[in-house]
Parts: structure tokens; sequence; C-alpha cells
């Protein structure tokens, strides 16, 4: 699994660092300096998965988040996993039964198969903050994170059951979601059709991370949001 270093925006609230103001930003700023300062970051995880690198508005928003957490807490260790260079396979007959079987009883192929889990959930535990840019495609999310979902989402392993209830073994975790959309569906006659957030919030909080902020940069493809989105998204950020 291919993990480096993250390159991030220099001034991501200086518009003139970004040619595309297309981004609409709904953000508390007071809220989200307030959980910065309340939790002490070391290891930040960024999953990437727009497919449009460093043209994606997911990806912009994304980065001002980081660079906002950087700027605050200097020496802060960054890591990525573009889902899209290092991707992680659609789940599989052969993954699903591997998550099941015994250790002791895995056959090679199976081995082989468990390892894009094991480094995801690796990666998971490792980090304190978990950041992830979501470009909203059909309404839904992009498959690319769908399957690194599912390879994280494991039985016994970061969810469990008690006493039939489930609960969430991935404890401790503060998640970001920097949701980009070409259309408003935060509110107004889009709003039935949001999809993306609950799921994630669903998804995430099921296996333990349900301190969950989400950033949204909206309305990308509607010609009255998009010329000044960009600057106020940001701008929004720094205040």
């Amino acid at each position: 699994m291919n993990i480096t270093k993250i390159q991030l925006i220099t001034n991501p609230w200086d518009s003139a660092n970004h040619e595309d103001s297309n981004l609409i930003g709904i953000v508390n700023a007071s809220k989200f300096a307030l959980l910065i300062k309340q939790r002490k970051m070391t290891k930040i995880l960024n999953i990437v998965t727009s497919i449009k690198g460093d043209a994606s508005f997911s990806n912009k928003l994304a980065n001002a988040v980081l660079e906002k957490i950087a700027t605050d807490y200097p020496g802060t260790e960054i890591h990525t996993h573009d889902l899209n260079t290092s991707p992680i396979p659609h789940l599989e007959e052969l993954h699903f039964s591997a998550f099941s079987t015994p250790e002791d009883l895995q056959t090679a192929e199976q081995k082989e198969a468990l390892k894009y889990s094991e480094n995801g959930i690796r990666e998971l535990m490792e980090a304190d903050v978990i950041v992830i840019g979501v470009p909203v495609y059909n309404f839904s999310i992009p498959s690319t994170l769908k399957a690194w979902i599912d390879h994280i989402v494991r039985a016994g392993v970061t969810f469990t059951f008690i006493d039939g209830m489930p609960q969430g073994l991935v404890k401790g975790k503060k998640v970001y979601l920097s949701i980009a959309s070409g259309a408003i569906f935060s509110e107004g006659p889009m709003k039935d059709y949001d999809f993306v957030e609950p799921y994630l919030r669903t998804i995430l909080g099921f296996i333990g991370m349900t301190d969950i902020t989400v950033f949204r940069a909206e309305g990308t493809m509607m010609p009255e949001f998009k010329d000044n989105a960009l600057p106020k998204a940001f701008e929004a950020l720094s205040t």
C-alpha cells in the first residue's frame, strides 16, 4: 500500500490560489476551531476519492481542512491514501470468505486477499483524525470509497455484537467529511436526495466513529453560486 505525505495548498484561503471558484462551503468556523483546539492531534489519515485530482472540489476543500489543522498543530503527521492511484479492489467472494476464515485455516490465496483489508484497518487505527474528500457522483459516493469501506468494516475486527447489539471497535477518532456536489443537497428542494452524508454517518458510526464533522462544498455546477463560492468557503474556514 502506497502512503505518501500529502502536498498541501500553501494558502488555501487565498482565492488567488484557486482558478475555479465553484464551491460553496457550509462551515461553522467557530465550531471547527473549537473542535481542533479540544483535541490533541498527532496523526491524520487523508482519504482521497475524487477522480479529478488537483481540479477536484472535494480535494481542495479537504486540503483546506488539512492545512488548517497542520497550521494550528505544527508537527502533525499527515498521510494520504489516494484510492485512485492505490485502489482497493471491490469486494469479491475471495475477500468475503477470507474475512470469516480463522487465520490458521486460511489458504495462501485468502491471506493475500486479506492484505487490502488489513492495511486499510491498520492505517485507520494508527490515525487520530481521518479526513475524507467525498465528491457526490449520481447521488452517491465514489465506488472506490465504497470498496474501502467494505474492506474496513469487518465483524470481530472493527465491530462486534454484544447482547445482540452492534458495538463499534474503532474508538477515539475524529472524522472530517469534505463533501462536494454540483447541486445543493443540505437544504432546499434537493434535500431528499441527500444520501451521502446520512450513509457515511451511519456506516462510520457503526464501527465506532461517531465524532464526525461535515463540510460541504455545494452548487459547483450552479451559475448563481459558483462565481464567488470558493473564496467564501475558505474565508469561512479561516475566520
